[in-house]
């Protein structure tokens, strides 16, 4: 990411579309979050229109133009579902390919014949780590899902138990480790050297993602016992097959938009040249929008023809793959509407301001920018560009590492308590059937886990260097 995309960011995210004094528009983002959680814990209310309407009544409260607060929402909306729901899209396409032609089955049988009971949680989070390191969060999820929904059914095992480590593995990798874009933005705003930063990255990451999914799986799995969502567990395929595809096969399939990312990150590092013929076909191929489709469009022919599948079938099971996320693309878009109302109301300046003139060290002074940030407007990237923005200067007199240390630190601030006004609380919430309150005690309680004892590390990691 670029120095001017950084700074156009910035520039978004404070842009205010009311002119409500701090006290106004810090009670009015507590009571559109507010509305949300009532509408749907007491009065059952569809999260779609209850993201909705606290998005208008804090627009309402904060005194905004309602024509202004409207087309917020609508930007909102509309940027996530072009960024997110695309993702979504192909993942299920993907996810039900695995499924009916018995790929996943392959996927998971090998899994539960080489790790079973307590070894199943250390492999999770290990397979969600090697997926996770070149791909954004969503697109770790719905690669995920089928498996974690799989093993979780197939292993008798409580979904948090599996769910949890494949969660914290994808999101430690996406705040602390590049090229995911919150490190990479806050590496290049603070001048970071991007190797030690990754060398860094890794030293906090391992224990941090130990910490909250192995072993914090184990107290959610009975604060939330729960069992994967039939409507979501992709279905056995039909004792019609022909044959089932290989274990090699569908790996590849599974890593080939893994690979993809992953080279076009590499080559972004080692090249660093617009014009350079290879950075610019690997800036292309390793989208996720066009890695993505590139593993739906090979694991249509390596586990659809494979199986045997006819063109009509294959036909038949793009279509269906569609229809169960019609509720999941509505309600994460929503949950992007309600956070560019907040970004848009300034609750990010107002942030800002309050952070001004706080007397507290460097690496703890990012970090308590950035979890202010991501409490209020729900997204990472904002956090991050925020935060990293208000402390650059204090990185000039710091050295290499101490400097890099502040990139982690902004990024593990940016992670804190995911809740109502994030898109990816939504996406857990739904894939995983769980209601509020339970995604509260396990989703959220992860998130802060992860960003508590990634900065605790940081810290250690200060006083040795």
């Amino acid at each position: 990411m670029t120095r001017l995309s950084v700074e156009m960011l910035a520039a978004d995210a404070v842009e205010p579309i009311t002119s409500a004094g701090n006290a106004q528009l810090g009670i009015a983002v507590l009571a559109g979050i507010a509305v949300i959680v009532l509408l749907i814990t007491t009065f059952k209310m569809h999260a779609f229109l209850a993201l909705t309407i606290g998005s208008l009544a804090l627009g309402s409260f904060a005194g905004a133009d309602p024509a202004k607060t409207i087309a917020s929402f609508t930007a909102g909306l509309g940027s996530t579902v072009a960024g997110v729901g695309v993702l979504i899209a192909l993942g299920a396409i993907l996810g039900k390919l695995l499924a009916d032609s018995g790929g996943a089955d392959q996927i998971v049988d090998t899994i539960l014949a080489k790790a079973s009971g307590r070894a199943m949680p250390w492999a999770m989070v290990l397979i969600a780590s090697i997926i996770g390191l070149p791909l954004f969060f969503e697109v770790g999820i719905v690669l995920m899902i089928p498996v974690v929904l799989l093993v979780a059914k197939r292993g008798n095992y409580s979904l948090m138990r599996i769910g949890i480590p494949a969660l914290a593995g994808l999101s430690v990798m996406h705040g602390l480790i590049p090229p995911h874009p919150g490190p990479l933005v806050a590496i290049d705003a603070l001048g970071a050297n991007l190797g030690v930063t990754l060398a860094l990255g890794v030293l906090v990451a391992v224990p941090t993602v130990v910490i909250a999914g192995p072993v914090f799986s184990r107290y959610a799995a009975r604060w939330v016992d729960i069992e994967a969502p039939e409507k979501m567990i992709p279905q056995r395929p039909s004792e019609d097959l022909e044959r089932r595809p290989g274990f090699g096969a569908t790996l590849a399939t599974i890593l080939l938009p893994v690979v993809l990312m992953l080279a076009k990150a590499l080559v972004d590092i080692v090249v660093d040249d617009p014009e350079n013929h290879v950075q610019r076909v690997t800036d292309v191929v390793g989208s996720p929008l066009i890695a993505l489709l590139a593993a739906v469009i090979v694991a249509m022919f390596t586990l659809g023809r494979a199986a045997g599948f006819t063109k009509d079938r294959l036909s038949g099971t793009v279509e269906k793959s569609l229809a169960p996320i019609a509720g999941i693309l509505l309600i994460v878009g929503a949950g992007g509407g309600f956070k560019q109302t907040l970004i848009d109301a300034g609750v990010g300046r107002m942030i800002l301001e309050f952070s001004e003139n706080w007397s507290v060290p460097a690496l703890l002074l990012g970090w308590l920018i950035a979890v202010a940030i991501r409490l209020a407007t729900g997204s990472a990237t904002v956090a991050t560009i925020s935060a990293a923005g208000l402390v650059a200067p204090l990185a000039a007199d710091m050295s290499t590492s101490h400097t890099a240390l502040l990139v982690l630190a902004v990024g593990a601030g940016s992670l804190f308590f995911s809740h109502v006004n994030d898109a990816g609380f939504w996406l857990v919430k739904e894939y995983f059937g769980m209601d509020v309150p339970q995604t509260l005690k396990t989703w959220s309680v992860m998130e802060t886990i992860i960003s508590v004892v990634s900065l605790g590390f940081i810290l250690l990691l200060s006083l040795v260097l």
